[in-house]
């Protein structure tokens, strides 16, 4: 929260709280600066409109590590390791440890290279559902079973 509220001196951060984090931050009586908003937790839709714009994520979730990688977005990531390796490899994602001093050095370095080159991983345009599904026809439409549905036309 330390690093977070003097980033905030930089810039205005905006913070969705997750309910367990609601709890620590309420039992431990965490405060923050007045340039963070905290906001109550968000759906997918929601968030992926704060997401596409921001200047950086800052996350301890893997599944945002992904989201920000394929929004090419920088993200800094606050935990010692990740599992999702590839959004390092990418250059998007900097993983940044638990630290106060290791939070704001990412942060420096991911403001910093704001403009660096970034890639999304292979296949990782949006388009799994269309690959499939050309998969799953090319694996049934000769089989008995299906070639009569497909034939009537009440699949695609």
């Amino acid at each position: 929260v330390s690093a977070l509220n003097e980033i905030s001196d930089d810039m205005p951060i905006v913070f969705a709280v997750h309910p367990r984090t609601g709890t620590m931050i309420d039992q431990f009586n965490i405060r923050f600066s007045d340039n963070i908003t905290l906001l109550p937790p968000l759906g997918f839709k929601e968030a992926l409109f704060l997401w596409k714009d921001a200047a950086v994520v800052i996350t301890d979730s893997g599944g945002l590590q992904e989201e920000t990688t394929a929004l090419g977005v920088p993200c800094i990531t606050l935990r010692e390791n990740t599992e999702r390796p590839i959004t390092i490899e990418m250059g998007t994602n900097i993983l940044a440890g638990t630290k106060k001093e290791s939070i704001l050095n990412a942060y420096r370095e991911s403001i910093k290279g704001k403009s660096k080159e970034y890639n999304v991983p292979p296949k990782w345009d949006g388009r799994a559902a269309e690959r499939i599904w050309k998969i799953i026809l090319k694996n049934i439409s000769d089989t008995d079973i299906f070639s009569s549905v497909l034939q009537k036309k009440r699949w695609v």
